[in-house]
């Protein structure tokens, strides 16, 4: 195994280690607001996917929805998480795609941009909102409509509540994406290998 290969195999574990600390300690990866959370790992995961690629960004967002899948299973979360998190559609599937959509999308804008200031805010606003679409999308698309599990309560007549509430939750995710992402991957892209390996700028 090479160095640069170790090293990058070193990172993701990283990354991975502040995922997993996100998902279980309070406040620093979720934030309760009614309902559901407004998270902060979501830009870890795009600060992944920049950094490291889309592949890579794939994983750490692969991860993060693992640990929330099980963190649904086991531990009391916010009221409805623990219901709709539990199908890994809607808490595995989207993160994957946030890595995948954002590393993608950061290197295409990259190599037509002389800075990567704004490739960078476009990837982190794109990428929050990847995950806050598809999740939305995923509870509309399972519990919509009603639900067997769902049978003690009025699911129907929770959902427009519950998406408003997500909804408004997705835009400070995205304002945050799109200030942290740029203020924390750019260091990261200049001044280390990893970083200058993949854009020599």
């Amino acid at each position: 195994m090479g160095k640069n290969s170790a090293g990058r195999i070193s990172i993701l574990g990283l990354f991975a280690a502040i995922i997993i600390l996100q998902n279980y300690v309070p406040i620093i990866g979720y934030l309760p607001v009614g309902p559901l959370n407004i998270t902060t790992i979501h830009i870890t995961v795009i600060i992944a996917a920049v950094v490291l690629g889309p592949v890579d960004g794939a994983i750490i967002g692969g991860i993060w929805g693992i640990a929330d899948w099980i963190r649904a299973l086991t531990v009391t979360s916010s009221v409805l998480g623990n219901i709709v998190m539990v199908n890994p559609l809607i808490s595995v599937l989207p993160r994957i795609l946030i890595g995948l959509i954002a590393g993608w999308l950061f290197t295409k804008l990259a190599r037509n941009h002389a800075k990567l200031t704004v490739p960078l805010v476009i990837s982190g606003v794109v990428g929050a909102l990847v995950n806050t679409i598809l999740v939305l999308g995923g509870i509309a698309f399972f519990f919509g409509k009603g639900s067997a599990v769902l049978a003690a309560i009025n699911f129907q007549a929770l959902t427009p509540y519950i998406l408003f509430v997500a909804g408004t939750n997705g835009i400070p995710e995205a304002i945050a994406a799109g200030i942290l992402v740029p203020l924390i991957s750019l260091p990261l892209l200049k001044y280390t290998k990893l970083g200058k390996q993949r854009f020599n700028k």
